[in-house]
């Protein structure tokens, strides 16, 4: 045995003997290849153990945290689960996994230090992954060996301009995690003897290093991962940095090869990626914990690490398959193993995912010119800082019960007055009130009650799994501004202005383009109108974040439809994710795009009720035909338009997919809208959950602020 678990602190023993199968349900996120493989191991050990049935699942890979995270404290989890081994100090914080005791010798070293944490080991290695060199042979003869040889290729491959430009070396320049392998060449990294120092002049290095690049034009401008392979199978690099994933992502006709990553030429130390480790994890809450690790151990033994590397592409942690002739020759997982060795592991620090986006951050600042190296790195360290902050102090729950009792009994109070004042109409209407009984209960279930137990969760800090009763400080903090000034993108008020500001020049535009397109469609001298009727609601029938996804393509600086048009016209190019205007001009014709249909066609249907005849006499009166539309055609249509209005700018207001897929919030988060704030603090910011939450209910307060106000001016209730 490889491995042993504490004594019976993992979970319940296993239990007695039974005709039926025990079930063991492992969780993954691999596709492809990988996946593949590892229903085949799982089926060959199926087959040999009918005493156990074993159903995997695998989940998408973005959300795989947050699901395994809320079902495994409550029992709905895996038996075990394979997974990066980044999470390993929260998952051990929050009692997820259980320790194990691992034979070293048995595993590449660097994934060994990958799955320890505080002088423990928490899982069962199965594969490494890190970025490496890819490059084409047919263009590089040899891989650099250095970074000033790095340099020499990519000026010598740089030719051509605009979408035919080509590259010697390409990959996704604004990403922290590409960039690390940089950080520790140059000698800095995000952690210095466990405390976080980014801004150190190491990283400033780094980052001159790389703006350099940018600089030169020696790098694709704005690249992002399918755009680097890409550029890599049509040719146009000849160079790219990227990982394993890439290897499915070639053009089987494609030539290439992998190596290591360069030495830094001005320090002599290798650059370093990060090296990600992929475990086996058993679950502290498995209910046949024996059962289970036998399966991981399987999982890392030489006959399943052979199936997995050969038929999955995976640089295997199981030392002893490398000397396999067929996996020592092979050139690829070779490289990959390679450059491992000269790798770092991937920190398990639970603050480490909370520096991924000030750092992001800083880069893109630099790359852009909007800040020096040095300047960056501190407002990154500022940053990280707020957002590892120590949560609130915890309070006395007990004067909140007594308030939130007192509003109970309120509110009780005021029901029974209600309903024993309309007891004759409820008694005198009870099938109506029977009929919509059922929607009135799922209306409760879906929308009422998630929102009450959100509104208790804001009460509460979460750390590590657990919460803590902080009562009003999360509420506080964001009104108040104690972490990031007013003026900060990051602040709640600025967040609001943005947010309020894209609403009503969303709101415009819906209506002023609905309108007008209606208005025109109407005229029977239009030809062929029922076919613009069906092409004009196209853009609101394909899913947002399909068009989202599509415009930002459009928007992108180097190789986008916009700019090629602006190009061809004889303007220049526009950086559109550079700048706060331009990035919200951008956000806004996306969402333009796909909001004008919906008035289109409430404006459409209204006009069907509008008799003619009314406009036709205001004309023999002499009316003009802006007249005629702001004093007949308009209040008729306010009726419809008013609520259409409302319920449009309630969907525009929390119009999370187009912001967070065109923009992403840049330029630094000034174009980030209160719900896609709400969501980062939720998921990419320590999972601050409570923090997130007050977010939430401050956003449903305004917006019941603001349908108070439009029913006011409607002069009656139409929501």
């Amino acid at each position: 045995m490889w491995l042993l678990l504490p004594a019976l602190t993992l979970a319940q023993s296993a239990p007695a003997e039974s005709t039926e199968p025990v079930e063991l349900s492992l969780w993954h996120s691999y596709r492809g290849a990988e996946r593949e493989a590892l229903e085949q191991v799982l089926s060959d050990y199926d087959a040999a153990h009918p005493e156990l049935k074993i159903t995997p699942l695998a989940l998408p890979s973005e959300s795989f945290n947050s699901k395994l995270e809320a079902a495994a404290p409550r029992g709905n989890g895996p038996e075990l689960f394979i997974a990066a081994s980044e999470r390993i100090g929260s998952w051990s914080a929050s009692g997820i996994i259980a320790p194990l005791e691992l034979e070293a010798e048995d595993f590449h070293p660097v994934t060994v230090a990958g799955v320890q944490w505080q002088d423990q080991s928490w899982g069962i290695p199965l594969a490494s992954k890190c970025v490496a060199l890819f490059y084409d042979p047919l263009q590089v003869a040899q891989p650099p060996q250095s970074t000033n040889a790095l340099l020499q290729i990519a000026q010598e491959q740089r030719r051509g301009e605009g979408q035919n430009q080509h590259y010697g070396l390409a990959y996704e320049a604004a990403s922290a995690y590409f960039n690390a392998a940089w950080l520790h060449g140059f000698g800095g990294g995000i952690f210095r003897e466990g405390e976080l120092d980014l801004d150190s002049a190491e990283n400033a290095a780094a980052m001159s290093f790389v703006a350099g690049l940018i600089e030169d034009d020696l790098l694709p401008q704005e690249p992002t991962g399918a755009l680097v392979t890409q550029l890599f199978n049509s040719g146009q690099a000849a160079m790219v940095l990227s990982g394993p994933w890439m290897l499915g992502e070639i053009e089987p006709s494609k030539e290439f090869r992998v190596a290591p990553l360069p030495e830094i030429s001005a320090t002599g130390n290798p650059a370093a990626p990060y090296v990600t480790v992929e475990a086996t994890f058993v679950s502290a809450h498995a209910l046949h914990p024996e059962l289970a690790l036998a399966l991981a151990e399987h999982l890392a033994s030489p006959e399943a690490a052979t199936t997995r590397a050969l038929q999955g592409r995976q640089v295997v942690a199981t030392e002893s398959v490398w000397s396999q002739a067929e996996l020592a020759n092979d050139p690829i997982l070779s490289a990959f193993r390679a450059q491992a060795d000269r790798g770092v592991p991937m920190p398990l620090n639970p603050e480490m995912g909370a520096s991924w986006e000030p750092m992001a951050r800083a880069w893109r600042r630099v790359l852009r010119g909007a800040m020096t190296p040095e300047q960056a790195l501190a407002a990154a360290q500022t940053e990280l800082e707020i957002v590892t902050r120590p949560p609130p102090p915890e309070v006395d729950w007990r004067p909140y019960a007594v308030v939130l009792g007192l509003v109970l009994l309120g509110a009780l109070a005021w029901f029974i007055k209600a309903l024993f004042s309309a007891r004759t109409a409820v008694a005198k209407w009870r099938f109506a009130y029977a009929y919509i009984a059922p929607a009135a209960l799922a209306m409760g279930a879906l929308v009422l009650l998630p929102f009450i137990v959100g509104a208790g969760v804001s009460l509460f800090a979460h750390s590590d799994g657990s919460f803590t009763f902080v009562g009003v400080q999360h509420y506080l903090d964001i009104a108040l501004a104690r972490d990031w000034a007013i003026t900060s993108p990051q602040s709640f008020w600025f967040t609001l202005a943005v947010t309020v500001l894209w609403t009503v020049a969303n709101v415009l535009l819906h209506v002023g383009i609905g309108v007008g397109l209606a208005m025109l469609l109407r005229e029977p001298w239009v030809r062929m109108r029922g076919v613009f009727r069906v092409l004009l609601i196209l853009p609101w029938a394909i899913p947002n974040y399909i068009t989202a996804l599509i415009w930002k393509g459009m928007f992108h600086r180097q190789f986008g439809a916009i700019n090629g048009l602006l190009t061809a016209l004889g303007a220049e190019p526009v950086s559109w994710f550079g700048g706060f205007w331009t990035a919200f001009a951008a956000n806004l014709t996306t969402n333009t795009w796909l909001g004008f249909p919906f008035m289109m066609v409430v404006t459409l249907g209204a006009l069907q009720s509008i008799p003619r005849d009314l406009e036709a006499a205001a004309e023999v009166d002499g009316a003009n035909g802006w007249q005629r539309f702001r004093h007949i055609t308009l209040p008729l249509l306010k009726p419809a338009l008013l609520p259409a209005v409302i319920l449009g700018s309630v969907w525009t207001f929390n119009m999370f997919n187009v912001i967070y897929l065109v923009s992403g919030g840049e330029p630094d988060g000034s174009t980030e809208i209160l719900v896609s704030e709400a969501y980062r603090w939720a998921f990419t910011r320590q999972h601050q959950y409570g923090y997130a939450s007050a977010y939430a209910v401050m956003i449903f307060g305004v917006l019941l602020l603001y349908s108070r106000a439009m029913n006011r001016i409607a002069g009656k209730k139409v929501l």
